[in-house]
């Protein structure tokens, strides 16, 4: 009922949204009289941050036009190489036109992105960072109130069979890089491969910022998932998509319920963020303004996650420890990071970071026992939170540069 209820709360505040954001131009725009009055800025200003406090948000796009090759700057084209029901694995294609990049070979990049709330798009930075050296593909998942009943359900272990199939799909030259939650699957999907002595296997596998073993100084996020009952999450947060989008009647952890707790982690920051966009509009700091729209468009654009893999994920990962434990089973088939033997492990973490706490990620090498010491690598970043491991200067200065050291000196 609490979906309906949002859905309905959502219509009927849509006109005065739509007022707001209208009456915002005309308080701005020089061909209005209006914007020509005493306080007209002000008023413009009180009006936009009305409109982009009660709009929806819909998914970004990349828009990742272009990039720099060896000097040479080739455009980017966005191709969907696969099409899963909830998932496509999508590749960022060079345009190899120029003469300097027609025989280019570029180490082959999976970048795993988080199915935790954001859109795939958060990795955009990432992706950026990434294409200069490598040949990128990444997981961009599906929003579940788009997918309809008949698609089935989406478990822990169908992701796990998602990044499988994708780094067949790839081949054995592949590189491996999960950011956030994604290192716990992505750990699992190559461990039951490696046991299964699967001749396709990566080569490098990049872990960032994860889960795999959340008992290693726990975090707010941690405390969370641990503090209360698995029939808490069952019945406070799972509810049915409405009639109103294809998924009708899939249950799912809707994105308004998670956009509420990611706010509730930090109201006072985001709401002097807000303040301070309002003061932006008033001064006419137009560039200060944008930096706040383009974050919060990105921010505030979230998706429902099917119910079962959002619990299964919660148990499973948050409440059972049962990767670091040595007791998670896929349908039947023990997970054994143990039997990677070939598969270069680079850990990276944030020395700020509040979601993943320290040594949470580094976890990997004492579980991937058998992967050389000299095949393997860890990096703190310095006054690092969780999203500059992958998105900002820190990123791209500090880590960007490591990561394709590493992948080129395995790969």
């Amino acid at each position: 009922m609490l979906y309906q209820l949002h859905e309905m709360n959502r219509t009927l505040l849509s006109p005065l949204i739509q007022w707001a954001e209208a009456s915002s131009k005309l308080f701005t725009n020089p061909v209005s009289p209006l914007a020509h009055t005493p306080f007209a800025q002000r008023i413009a200003a009180g009006y936009e941050l009305m409109f982009r406090l009660g709009k929806d948000y819909e998914k970004p796009q990349f828009d990742i036009g272009s990039t720099e090759v060896a000097g040479v700057h080739t455009a980017i084209i966005e191709e969907v190489v696969i099409e899963k029901p909830f998932c496509r694995l999508l590749h960022f294609r060079k345009d190899k036109h120029a003469p300097e990049l027609a025989k280019l070979k570029q180490p082959v990049v999976l970048l795993v992105a988080p199915l935790s709330g954001h859109h795939s798009t958060l990795l955009r930075d990432t992706v950026r960072g990434l294409l200069p050296d490598h040949d990128v593909y990444i997981t961009d998942w599906t929003d579940a109130r788009m997918v309809p009943m008949e698609m089935g359900p989406f478990h822990l272990h169908d992701y796990i069979y998602y990044v499988q199939e994708f780094i067949r799909f790839l081949g054995a030259g592949v590189n491996v890089i999960s950011v956030c939650q994604p290192t716990v699957p992505v750990l699992a999907a190559i461990s039951l491969m490696a046991s299964a002595g699967e001749a396709v296997l990566p080569k490098t596998m990049v872990m960032m910022g994860g889960p795999i073993d959340p008992g290693k100084s726990p975090t707010a996020v941690n405390d969370l998932a641990t503090d209360k009952p698995f029939s808490w999450f069952e019945n406070n947060v799972i509810y049915s998509v409405p009639p109103s989008f294809p998924g009708y009647g899939r249950r799912v952890y809707p994105g308004f319920l998670q956009h509420a707790g990611f706010v509730a982690m930090n109201p006072r920051r985001h709401a002097q963020s807000h303040w301070e966009f309002y003061l932006h509009l008033r001064e006419g700091d137009n560039e200060s303004a944008e930096e706040h729209r383009k974050f919060y468009d990105e921010y505030n654009a979230v998706l429902d996650m099917p119910a079962e893999y959002y619990l299964e994920t919660i148990k499973t990962v948050f409440q059972e420890h049962a990767l670091p434990n040595g007791s998670w089973e896929v349908e039947g088939k023990l997970v054994r990071p143990q039997d990677i033997k070939t598969v270069a492990l680079f850990t990276i973490e944030g020395e700020l970071d509040d979601i993943s706490g320290s040594g949470q990620t580094r976890a990997a090498h004492d579980l991937c026992m058998h992967i050389p010491k000299a095949m393997k690598q860890h990096y703190t970043a310095p006054k690092c939170g969780h999203y500059g491991i992958f998105s900002g200067r820190r990123w791209r200065e500090m880590i960007a540069p490591r990561i394709t050291e590493f992948i080129q000196a395995h790969a």
